[in-house]
């Protein structure tokens, strides 16, 4: 495939992206385990949510891997067919074993997410990355906001019941896998050049030397197994030196930090704020507004990731304490959702938590990225949701498992507020101290500037003008 050709990928990926974030099941998960699915609410929080956390973290980084060297294609294909199994098994199966897989299930899914987002990088230009990652976030957004008032209308006004909801999710998860079959292969990977077997560095040829006891077969075998052990250690070298262009600099392993903090906490409220809200108010006794909820979250944390371009901003001086104040609302929103018992107090709590994550989450995305290479940046990304997710594990394997501590719903939310309090203290203090850092050094700077009153002012540069 032509390189030179962009457009035709991107649209293919944006549909395949809106069809694939368009679930309109996925808000009541929560109450079609409980309720026609007929499992307990305690066996769902504390063993089967768990074992998509773990699933997740088990295959992610072979599925890092596999995705380059396969090109990115296959996986996305794979998770096509793994999200048409998804609601398969949602649609027919039933009982615990069947619900057990299903959430394997589902952590294959989001694991070959990093294919979906990684494979337009290597099928387009660069100077065409930009529109392209526009274009792919708002399908995906479009794909959830629509998705997710689908739902909400369907159950509200249709009367329609949680099993034709999951039949119609179904119907639309069978059009993306096939639109994954006409995604154009890309001709290379990131780290592994052009393919598996395949040199991504060219390596200087030498004459070859015939043995006239080794056959043309033989030979050609040889060469495979070399090229291969080549390509692997290439790709293992264009790692690590990616690996350590990236975390270089001081400022980016904060934001990277804060990245790893604040995505693990942030998945553990959203995978359980349908249980925290099935607390609050039953779904077999009240009406369910999570579809609702959701579409209202996925248009208000837009809104607050699209002001970020137009908001002008030091951000190598006020980003570190605006992580830290805007930790502090989430922090603040997820004590709310914890203990009140007005249903509409935490669904106000979950979309300003959800808006402020979303919002910072672009601040930090915007300044990884700033100064790294495409290749670098992928890395550091999947090193970031590997680092996360190890960290919500964790938090899993203690908090709600039940072979550990198997908290209730109401502490697991007073725990995830508590570590989102500590990350905004954390970030308050470094940020203060970058800020004062940065103007106790800029003083001396203007006032020794205005003393200079030399004819050769285009001699002079000042700390203040090189900041």
């Amino acid at each position: 495939m032509r390189r030179s050709g962009w457009a035709l990928p991107t649209a293919l990926l944006s549909i395949y992206g809106f069809l694939a974030n368009c679930r309109p099941a996925e808000p009541f998960l929560t109450p079609y385990l409980v309720g026609p699915k007929n499992i307990s609410h305690h066996t769902v929080t504390n063993y089967l949510f768990p074992i998509w956390t773990y699933s997740y973290l088990s295959v992610l980084l072979v599925v890092f891997l596999l995705t380059d060297m396969l090109r990115y294609k296959p996986m996305i294909v794979l998770q096509g067919l793994f999200l048409v199994s998804n609601y398969l098994l949602l649609c027919f199966a039933s009982g615990l074993p069947a619900m057990t897989f299903l959430q394997f299930n589902f952590g294959v899914v989001t694991s070959t997410e990093v294919a979906y987002f990684s494979y337009i990088y290597s099928t387009i230009p660069p100077e065409h990355y930009q529109m392209a990652t526009g274009f792919i976030r708002s399908a995906m957004l479009s794909g959830s906001t629509l998705g997710a008032t689908l739902g909400q209308l369907l159950i509200s006004l249709a009367g329609v019941s949680y099993f034709t909801v999951n039949a119609i999710t179904l119907g639309l998860m069978g059009a993306a896998f096939i639109v994954s079959f006409i995604l154009p292969m890309p001709q290379h990977g990131v780290f592994f050049g052009s393919g598996v077997g395949e040199s991504a560095d060219p390596l200087e040829k030498k004459p070859e030397v015939k043995d006239p006891g080794v056959t043309v077969g033989q030979t050609a075998e040889a060469k495979a197994g070399c090229c291969s052990r080549m390509s692997l250690g290439i790709a293992g070298r264009r790692m690590w030196a990616n690996i350590k262009e990236s975390y270089s600099s001081k400022r980016l392993v904060y934001w990277s930090l804060w990245w790893a903090l604040a995505t693990a906490n942030y998945g553990q409220v959203f995978n359980y704020i349908q249980l925290m809200w099935d607390h609050i108010e039953p779904s077999s006794t009240s009406s369910v507004y999570n579809g609702g909820v959701e579409a209202v979250c996925t248009l208000v944390g837009a809104a607050a990731a699209f002001s970020v371009s137009y908001m002008k901003v030091r951000w190598e001086i006020w980003g570190e304490l605006s992580l830290g104040v805007f930790s502090a609302v989430g922090a603040v929103c997820v004590f709310l959702i914890g203990l009140t018992n007005n249903i509409w107090v935490s669904y106000s709590g979950y979309v300003i938590f959800k808006a402020s994550y979303m919002f910072l989450i672009t601040i930090t995305t915007f300044q990884i990225a700033a100064n790294l290479s495409m290749e670098c940046y992928a890395l550091t990304f999947g090193i970031n949701t590997f680092v996360a997710l190890a960290l919500q594990t964790v938090l899993t394997a203690v908090v709600v498992d039940d072979t550990a501590l198997g908290l209730d719903i109401i502490t697991q939310f007073i725990i995830y507020g508590c570590c989102y309090g500590v990350i905004s203290v954390l970030f308050l203090l470094r940020g203060l101290y970058t800020a004062c850092t940065h103007y106790c050094r800029a003083r001396p700077s203007h006032t020794g500037e205005n003393m200079q009153q030399t004819p050769h002012t285009g001699d002079t540069h000042t700390l203040s003008t090189q900041m």
